[in-house]
């Protein structure tokens, strides 16, 4: 027996107003940047706008990734489109990729042919802004993954969380060549290059996970097999799979009962049991197979 349930209208808006604001503060973020930029010439703060504006494109991408991701399944797609959530992660660890190595090259062109910084309270103080900016987003984030699971904003937190030490790091280097010491520019630019491209391996790598239908969590199988043996009419478990598709939980089981037991019998402990699994996994996918037993009689 199938039944497929799909992720709560609430919790899809949730997930497209979450990549709507990501889009929103980038821009901000980029304008902010390229302001601050063009007062100062620190290439701290060029590595942080070239990262921002690779960043506003990585979220637009994945805005439009999850309004296609969250469409209803269809008959060439009949367990939906969830999996856009990935190949949007995956593109998005390409593009950080690409801008931790334009930031490598500038900063080794700038060890290279040390360049005066003009900074000023003004550039410091915006930077700050882009600062707290950028935490109050990531914690908004974090607050959509913990509720909807989705791969997309995952992958959006951890680009912007890598930002937020970009950032940080931009302001260290402003103060520093106010103090006299520009020469770390772009030496701070190096390591927010290494943070960068290590931020994109872990999306990449979550993303191609997913992608190959990894399992979910051992401890949420373990609780599926629980829930299903707590029902007096299962005698046993087993074969379960699982894996996840966009914000939808595919679960598939094969219960053990009685052979002797009606069909209609049997029917209704499936049901039950795939009832007490969606309390668990709401917006799961839950397949179930009865296979009848000897012996147990």
């Amino acid at each position: 027996m199938a039944q497929a349930a799909k992720t709560t209208a609430g919790d899809a808006r949730l997930v497209r107003l979450a990549s709507i604001v990501s889009v929103a503060v980038a821009l901000a973020l980029v304008l902010v940047k390229a302001w601050v930029w063009l007062l100062s010439g620190s290439l701290s703060v060029l590595a942080s706008l070239a990262d921002s504006m690779l960043d506003g494109a990585a979220s637009l991408i994945n805005l439009l990734a999850i309004r296609y991701s969250q469409k209803s399944a269809d008959s060439d797609h009949p367990f939906g489109h969830g999996k856009a959530e990935y190949l949007a992660g995956l593109g998005q660890s390409l593009f950080i990729a690409g801008s931790a190595l334009f930031i490598l090259v500038q900063a080794l062109r700038r060890i290279v042919e040390p360049h005066p910084l003009d900074v000023t309270g003004l550039s410091v103080g915006v930077m700050i802004f882009a600062v707290l900016l950028t935490a109050a987003l990531v914690l908004f984030q974090q607050k959509v993954v913990a509720r909807t699971g989705s791969m997309a904003i995952k992958a959006d937190s951890l680009h912007y969380s890598a930002d937020l030490f970009t950032n940080l790091g931009t302001v260290l280097a402003l103060a520093l060549a106010a103090a006299g010491w520009a020469v770390l520019d772009p030496l701070i630019a190096v390591v927010i290059a290494l943070v960068v491209l290590y931020n994109a391996w872990r999306i990449g790598h979550d993303s191609t996970q997913f992608l190959l239908d990894c399992k979910l969590p051992p401890e949420l199988e373990a609780r599926i097999f629980a829930i299903a043996m707590a029902n007096r009419g299962v005698e046993g478990v087993h074969d379960i799979k699982t894996r996840r598709s966009g914000q939808t939980e595919i679960i598939q089981l094969h219960l053990e009962m009685k052979g002797s037991m009606p069909l209609a019998e049997s029917h209704r402990i499936a049901k039950e049991v795939e009832n007490d699994i969606r309390k668990t996994v709401p917006a799961a996918d839950i397949i179930i197979h009865q296979d009848p037993i000897a012996g147990r009689e």
